[in-house]
């Protein structure tokens, strides 16, 4: 009986010993088409070392160029409408503006759905 566990106690360890010793498999990259499609990253897109016109190039995040950054300045509650603009606790930058989509006509629930408002509150439209 005694032997038998020591059996079986050295098989385990050398089992857990061999598949620790077992190099991982690198994963190997075929194409390149997934890569070849991607944007560039946004650190392409730095006006702080390039000139402001970056911002305007496809694919660029926003056609403003704000603290070094390229933003859009029409739907960031950040910069809303112009650099540093923040927009206020529950407002929501709506085409470079600052509204309150509870109870703003022109933007009900989401920017550019119209919708009644009775009490100060809006329907949400769909």
């Amino acid at each position: 009986m005694r032997k038998a566990a020591f059996t079986i106690c050295f098989l385990m360890a050398l089992i857990a010993l061999a598949a620790a010793s077992t190099p991982p498999v690198a994963v190997v990259r075929r194409s390149r088409f997934l890569a070849s499609k991607l944007p560039p990253p946004t650190s392409y897109y730095d006006c702080k070392k390039k000139p402001p016109s970056i911002c305007l190039e496809p694919g660029s995040p926003g056609a403003t160029c704000c603290k070094g950054t390229c933003l859009d300045t029409e739907y960031n509650n950040e910069h809303c409408g112009n650099c540093n603009k923040a927009c206020k606790y529950g407002e929501t930058c709506c085409a470079g503006k600052c509204v309150n989509l509870l109870t703003d006509r022109k933007n009900c629930g989401a920017c550019g759905v119209a919708c009644d408002c009775a009490f100060g509150f809006c329907d949400y439209a769909g």
